[in-house]
């Protein structure tokens, strides 16, 4: 397969230009206006601190970035794939790559999306290729569950409950992981942004080095001028998440119903601040798709009886987003295997105290004891050091860290608060400025000919 893989990308080849475009640097990222975290990190830090490297290095001035737009985007959407979503969405990154390529050939490719299908393409036209990867396309835990007949969002219930179906599903899998490790092979730079995502990567891709572990950058300084000492005029809840179905909002609708419950039986200010909390959900709405979804979630709410307790923020403004986390008492994050979490680090830097799902990034990374080991949980999760928040994977785990942390006494929460703050202040962008140049060194262009045309692939 892969020998007629790279003589059909070489035909391809044939047709775009004849030499890259000297000191032009390009970004894949096709949906670079979706509003996600990824977004965020290309549009603000990734671009930028790249302009700033190639002015130091070849002192000159950086023009405008110019847009290619990309008329067949819709190619990557899983919606057009009903089955064999991730092998059409790889080949369709490879289509939507090919059109980028032909409009202007760069003499620096950098994907910061992780479809690594269109790597070989960029290579064999002469470009030189760097990745930042978010989240692995496939990873061994989703291989996992599918061994494991789990039903999840990415695993559906009809072929989690059919053992033929389940074994089928797994030998797709391992195939599209084998030819997915391939095309890593021919990425030059390979940073990822977490230590989830790196373990995936490092797995799955042929890659004689480890790849560079650089922290998204999460400019935080707005965030952490907010004061610790919440007067609680206003007790609730913040969920920031896009209204996508692995970040599990509904998870979050059913433990506050399930805190309720049990506060309901309690005779103290904590079972009363339960009572009177509110959640806010705060969230981009993309499409009719998440239209449905916000109303399903609205349904959800009425159902389990706090739809009086539930508020539906969306498309806020950032102006909103910092006045609602200057108040807010705790933040929810439910999604599995979120491959870093930069909204934890920003309820952390707000001194929100986060309740986030025991997995990938928030567990490895951020939601780190103050002063103890990597991996000794947050608080509520054993180990030393002052915990900065709590980590959670079942219902009622979620719901006891709601009344635990509603019920906490003011001083005691803000001693929480200041540690998740301290930590969320390591991920900053001079950090990420520091640490991504040390990668791209080698690949960036010299100088040594026109001026440097920053290029950012994507829809207009």
């Amino acid at each position: 397969m892969i020998p007629a893989l790279k003589t059909a990308l070489f035909a391809c080849c044939l047709r775009l230009s004849s030499s890259p475009t000297l000191g032009t640097v390009a970004f894949f990222h096709p949906f670079a206006d979706g509003g996600g975290g990824g977004e965020r990190v290309l549009w603000w830090h990734f671009f930028n601190t790249t302009c700033i490297s190639l002015t130091l290095r070849a002192h000159l001035t950086v023009p405008p970035p110019q847009v290619v737009p990309l008329a067949n985007r819709d190619l990557l959407l899983p919606g057009r794939y009903p089955r064999f979503t991730m092998i059409g969405q790889a080949l369709g990154s490879v289509r939507v790559a090919w059109q980028g390529l032909r409009q202007l050939l760069p003499e620096v490719w950098v994907d910061t999306t992780g479809w690594a299908f269109p790597y070989p393409l960029a290579r064999l036209a002469g470009a030189r290729v760097a990745a930042y990867v978010h989240y692995p396309t496939i990873s061994t835990d989703m291989l996992q569950r599918v061994w494991d007949r789990d039903a999840l969002y990415n695993n559906s219930e009809e072929v989690a409950a059919c053992p033929l179906k389940s074994l089928a599903k797994l030998a797709y899998y391992h195939a599209f992981a084998l030819l997915y490790g391939a095309m890593g092979a021919f990425a030059q730079v390979v940073m990822v942004n977490s230590s989830w995502t790196r373990r995936h990567i490092v797995d799955l891709w042929w890659q004689w080095n480890k790849p560079a572990r650089v922290y998204p950058p999460c400019d935080t300084r707005a965030l952490q001028a907010l004061p610790l000492d919440r007067r609680l005029k206003r007790v609730y809840l913040l969920s920031i998440a896009q209204f996508r179905p692995e970040k599990d909002h509904a998870m979050q609708l059913r433990a506050l119903a399930a805190a309720r419950r049990k506060a309901a039986g309690m005779h103290d200010g904590g079972g009363e601040a339960v009572l009177a909390a509110h959640l806010k959900l705060v969230g981009s709405c993309r499409n009719a798709e998440d239209e449905q979804r916000i109303q399903q979630l609205k349904d959800l709410a009425e159902e389990l009886g706090i739809g009086d307790r539930v508020d539906f923020c969306v498309n806020a403004s950032f102006d909103e987003l910092r006045a609602l986390l200057a108040d807010a008492v705790a933040g929810l994050h439910t999604m599995v295997d979120e491959h870093f979490g930069i909204s934890v680090v920003e309820y952390m830097a707000a001194g929100v105290v986060p309740i986030a799902h025991d997995s990938a990034g928030p567990r490895e990374d951020i939601v780190l004891p103050e002063g103890g080991p990597p991996g000794s949980g947050g608080g509520g999760g054993g180990g030393g050091g002052q915990p900065t928040g709590y980590l959670c994977s079942t219902l009622q785990q979620y719901a006891d860290a709601i009344i635990e942390v509603l019920g906490m006494e003011q001083l005691e929460r803000m001693r929480v608060a200041a540690a998740a703050r301290r930590r969320a202040a390591q991920f900053s962008d001079q950090r990420f400025q520091k640490e991504l140049m040390a990668c791209m060194e080698d690949v960036l262009p010299l100088g040594r000919s026109r001026q440097p045309t920053n290029l950012l692939s994507a829809s207009q």
